[in-house]
Formats: C-alpha cells, sequence, structure tokens
C-alpha cells in the first residue's frame, strides 16, 4: 500500500484535534442514556420516539464510518474532520433548543453523521503521521483511551448540568432551552468549536492510490438498514404486523440481498465478503452482533425501566453510566495485556460470560415502580452494572483482536473494519430490537389490566374504548395530555360536560392504578429485555469456545504496519 501525501501543519495540533473529536463524538453518543427519563417527561415521547433518540445517532454512524473512511482518503481527511465537527455542532445546537421529540431526534441524526466522520477520519489522521508501527499502535491505543474517556464524561455531564442548571435555571426564571440537561448539549457544542480551532492548525492527509467509492454498495447496504432498523422502531408503536413495519423489513430485506450481490462483483467491495468463508471469522461476527446487542440493550433498557419508568434522578443516572463506561477506561491497559498474554478468545469469552451475569441479575429485579413506592432501590443496580462495565471492557477491543487472528496478514485491515461495522451493527440492533421487545410485552400485558381498572372506576363503555389505544408510556409520561384528549374526545362524540366532568374525575380517582399497573407491565416488558441479553450474550461466549486462532496477536513489524494502514483506511475503528 503506497504512503499517505501529508501536508504542512502542526503534529501536536492535528493529535490534539484527533483526540478532542472522538471524546466529543463519543460524549455526544453517550448522552442520551442518562437522560431518556428527561426526554420522556419534558416530550412526553412515546415508546419509539425514546427508541429514535438513541439509535438514530448509532444507525447513521453504522451506515457512513465506511464510506467517509474512502472519502478521506480521496479527498482529504482535515475537510472530513471540519465536516464532522459541523455536524456534531449542529446536532448539539438542535438537541440542546429542542421541545419535540422530533426535533431531538433530528439533532441526534446530525450528531450521529458527524460521529460516523470523526470515528475513522480522526483515528486515520494520526496514523498516517506516526513514523512507524510501534508508535501506529501507541497512538491508537490514546485514541481509544480518548474514547473511552469521553463516554464516562458524558453520563457525569448530563447528570451535573441536569442538577444543577435545572434549579440555577429555575430560581433565575431562565427561559427552558437554556437550562438543565440541555447545558450539556451547549457545552458540546462548544468542544465541537474547538475541534474545528486545534484542526485549522493540524497536518492533513490523503491516500488516493487504489481507493475507491463503492457508491452502488454504499446506496444498497445504507438504504437497507435504514429500512429493516426503520421498520423494527416503528414497531415499537405499531406492532410487528402493520403494514409500514412489514413493507419496512421487505423493502431493507431486498436492498441488503441486492448489496451482497453488488458486493460479490465489485471490484473494490465495501466489504468483502469471502472473509465470511473463515469459519472462525464468521463466528466471530456474529458474536460481534449478538455481543453488542447484548451490551447496549441493557444499556437502552436502564436507561428507559430506571431513568423514565422509575423516575430515578439524573444524577443518580449519571451515576449508574459511570459504573456501565467507566471500566472500559480504567482497564484499557489491563486489557492489553491480557490480550497479548493470553489468547483474545478466552479474555472475550470471561466479558460476554459477565455480560450474561448482568443480563439475568437484573431481569429478576422488579421493574417500572418508583422506589418511594416500593421499587427496586437504583443503587440495586450498580453491582451488575458494573459487570456488564467490566465485561464490556474485555470484549470491546478483544473481539477485534479475534477477528484478525483468524485471517491471513493480507486481510487483516479489511476483518478489522467489517469487525468494527458489525460491532456497530450489535449497537444499533440493540435499542431498536429491546424497545420492540419491551413495548410490544408491555403493551399486551397493560391491555390486559386497564379495561378492569376503568371498568371499576365506572366509566362507560365508550370511553373505555377511546382509552384503549394509549400507549402505557403515554399514562405515565403525558397524564395530563391524556386527559385533555380524552376530555376532547368525549365532547366531540356529544357527550354532555357533565358526564365528560364526571368520567374526567372518575380517570383521576383511578390515576394511581392506572399508572401503577402500566409502570409493572413495561417493567415486565424490560425485564424480558435483559433476559433476552443475558441469553445473547451467553450464546456469544459460547460460540467463542468454537473460535480459533493463535495465542496472542504479536505480529511482525511489517505485518503490524500493514494492518493498522489498512485498517485505518478501510475507516476501522480499532
Amino acid at each position: 500500500m503506497s504512503s499517505p501525501t501529508i501536508t504542512a501543519g502542526s503534529a501536536k495540533a492535528t493529535f490534539a484535534a484527533a483526540y478532542v473529536a472522538v471524546t466529543l463524538a463519543q460524549i455526544a453518543n453517550a448522552l442520551p442514556g442518562a437522560l431518556n427519563g428527561q426526554f420522556a417527561t419534558e416530550f412526553q415521547a412515546s415508546g419509539a420516539g425514546l427508541t429514535w433518540i438513541t439509535s438514530v445517532f448509532v444507525i447513521a454512524i453504522v451506515v457512513f464510518e465506511l464510506t467517509f473512511g474512502v472519502l478521506g482518503d480521496l479527498f482529504g481527511r482535515k475537510k472530513l474532520l471540519f465536516g464532522g465537527a459541523a455536524f456534531v455542532f449542529a446536532g448539539t445546537l438542535v438537541s440542546a433548543a429542542a421541545t419535540t421529540t422530533g426535533t431531538m431526534i433530528l439533532g441526534q441524526a446530525l450528531g450521529g453523521i458527524g460521529a460516523g466522520i470523526i470515528f475513522p477520519i480522526s483515528l486515520s489522521m494520526i496514523v498516517a503521521i506516526s513514523p512507524d508501527a510501534r508508535s501506529r499502535a501507541r497512538v491508537i491505543a490514546t485514541w481509544a483511551g480518548f474514547l473511552s474517556l469521553g463516554a464516562v464524561i458524558s453520563p457525569v455531564l448530563a447528570g451535573i448540568t441536569a442538577q444543577i442548571f435545572t434549579v440555577a435555571g429555575a430560581e433565575a426564571g431562565a427561559p427552558n432551552v437554556f437550562s438543565g440537561w440541555r447545558v450539556a448539549y451547549y457545552l458540546a457544542a462548544v468542544v465541537a468549536v474547538v475541534v474545528f480551532l486545534l484542526a485549522l492548525r493540524s497536518k492533513d492527509s490523503a491516500a488516493p492510490e487504489g481507493r475507491k467509492l463503492d457508491i452502488p454498495g454504499q446506496i444498497t447496504i445504507a438504504l437497507g438498514l435504514i429500512a429493516a432498523l426503520s421498520a423494527t422502531v416503528m414497531a415499537v408503536d405499531a406492532g410487528f404486523g402493520a403494514p409500514v413495519v412489514i413493507a419496512g423489513y421487505v423493502i431493507g430485506a431486498v436492498l441488503l440481498v441486492a448489496f451482497v450481490i453488488i458486493e460479490l462483483r465489485a471490484k473494490v467491495p465495501l466489504v468483502d465478503l469471502s472473509l465470511f468463508k473463515n469459519p472462525s471469522y464468521a463466528i466471530t461476527s456474529i458474536v460481534a452482533v449478538t455481543g453488542m446487542f447484548a451490551f447496549l440493550a441493557i444499556c437502552f433498557s436502564t436507561s428507559v425501566a430506571v431513568g423514565a419508568l422509575s423516575g430515578v434522578e439524573t444524577w443518580k443516572m449519571g451515576v449508574l453510566f459511570v459504573f456501565i463506561q467507566g471500566p472500559a477506561f480504567l482497564l484499557i491497559p489491563v486489557v492489553g495485556w491480557l490480550i497479548h498474554r493470553y489468547s483474545p478468545r478466552w479474555v472475550l469469552t470471561v466479558g460476554f460470560a459477565l455480560m450474561a451475569v448482568c443480563g439475568y441479575w437484573i431481569s429478576n429485579l422488579p421493574l417500572g415502580t418508583p422506589e418511594a413506592f416500593g421499587g427496586t432501590p437504583w443503587t440495586a443496580f450498580i453491582a451488575p452494572l458494573f459487570l456488564l462495565g467490566v465485561g464490556f471492557a474485555l470484549t470491546m477491543g478483544s473481539v477485534t483482536a479475534v477477528a484478525i487472528n483468524t485471517v491471513e496478514p493480507n486481510y487483516m485491515g479489511m476483518a478489522s473494519a467489517t469487525t468494527n461495522l458489525l460491532r456497530d451493527l450489535g449497537f444499533a440492533l440493540g435499542p431498536t430490537v429491546g424497545s420492540a421487545i419491551a413495548f410490544s410485552i408491555g403493551a399486551a400485558l397493560f391491555a390486559t389490566s386497564l379495561g378492569g381498572i376503568l371498568t371499576g372506576a365506572g366509566l362507560p363503555a365508550e370511553a373505555i374504548a377511546g382509552l384503549s389505544h394509549v400507549p402505557a408510556l403515554g399514562f405515565l409520561s403525558g397524564w395530563d395530555s391524556v386527559l385533555a384528549q380524552f376530555s376532547g374526545e368525549m365532547l366531540a362524540s356529544g357527550a354532555p360536560q357533565s358526564a365528560v366532568d364526571g368520567a374526567v374525575a372518575s380517570l383521576t380517582d383511578a390515576q394511581g392504578a392506572i399508572q401503577g399497573s402500566a409502570g409493572a407491565s413495561l417493567g415486565s416488558g424490560f425485564q424480558s429485555v435483559y433476559l433476552v441479553a443475558g441469553i445473547a450474550a451467553t450464546v456469544s461466549a459460547v460460540l467463542t469456545l468454537f473460535i480459533s486462532g493463535k495465542k496472542t496477536v504479536s505480529v511482525s513489524d511489517i505485518e503490524l504496519e500493514n494492518l493498522t494502514a489498512a485498517a485505518v483506511s478501510d475507516g476501522s475503528v480499532v
């Protein structure tokens, strides 16, 4: 592979821009984890709405990260870094000013596109100016450390701003869009400006020789994944039998089949499908998806079940997410030593086993009821979530190490890039599939009990029928809206005002029973998600036992040089 073309600039500024940029991208990515409870209350978001807020960021990364890596090689990585910072800047400002679920989703989508640029481009910029393979390995490890640091900063930032600035804003009478959790997004926007300023003085680099955009492959995989994942999110509210959901799956399947056909015929494919002929690599690819699905399904379930349903304060959610994300940052040197000391597949096995324990543990905790009303104390989640964090720390880097250990040296770069794409796909599936499971089960359980509660409250049959379409989360996060819609529909149907007032009074008297049932029903749904995540992590751990590979990931200097250059060029996030 040819050497990259490098222009004049400051090496220190290049490293600083890359490290700050990847920290920024991860901060923006992880913020909703601690804030979904706030979003549910302020936006009166539906289950699908909360899912979109979390998943659209990761979907954007999955869809575009490989292509942005190629674009950086062709046209210069510095330009792409400017673009990534600009997208994150715009996304954080839109999110900070959001007053509706739709606007928040737009902000997250913009931020996700920016992160999809920053992750591969920031890594390739610093690797390109590193003089040898060993120094490249060091800067990659440092880059990964800053990525993990962003994941730790994010929940702390969310918790502090929500706690301090909500109080300060209320006392000062500040407008809603300038207080509380929104300050975290404004601070992220400031960091995006810092990235832009640092990038002005950084070195530019490109490596266009042999690089080519696989436009048909990019279009089909992007639209195919968007269609399939969007259908899963829509199923949260509409159900899997809805025509729009079925149509989404059909369109997604057709496009993804077309992607496979295109890649098999492409001279320079986006993904080299011949890699999957290797059984060990194929198994590694499966566990990259299923294992990371388990991780983010647990994270998303915690943010909704504990933050939104149980009403745990944002700063406490921040603490819980520090226990999830902190080990990945603290254990970087330990994991690196383990991977080189022992076969990385054993590190991977132990990591998935710990994640499975977390899933099974929390699936047995009562969910959906606030602690003040006898629900599970928030501190009860610390121990299992810490196990999840340790498990994630052991698997995040190990899955790539195992992948490159199962292929020939000349395929290492593509294997690394493809594995990271599949890992990010697992991240995207976590909230989308997890949410569909939780809210489907929750809706079925709630429908069974709601009718009995409303009948016992003395509401007429037509009023009960009018309330049956309200999702369980709507009764929890938007009670006033439910009352307003309910009374409006009764008046529109011709009911006299006295009857409407009586029905509203009866409904208000039953508020505690209805909200208790809604929380418990959705809590049961999320218990199922934790169980599914535990099973997925268990399957991942078992599958790793069938992976063959060398004892260590140590390679010669020449192989390491080729691996690093190829992996970065292919958009890999190592």
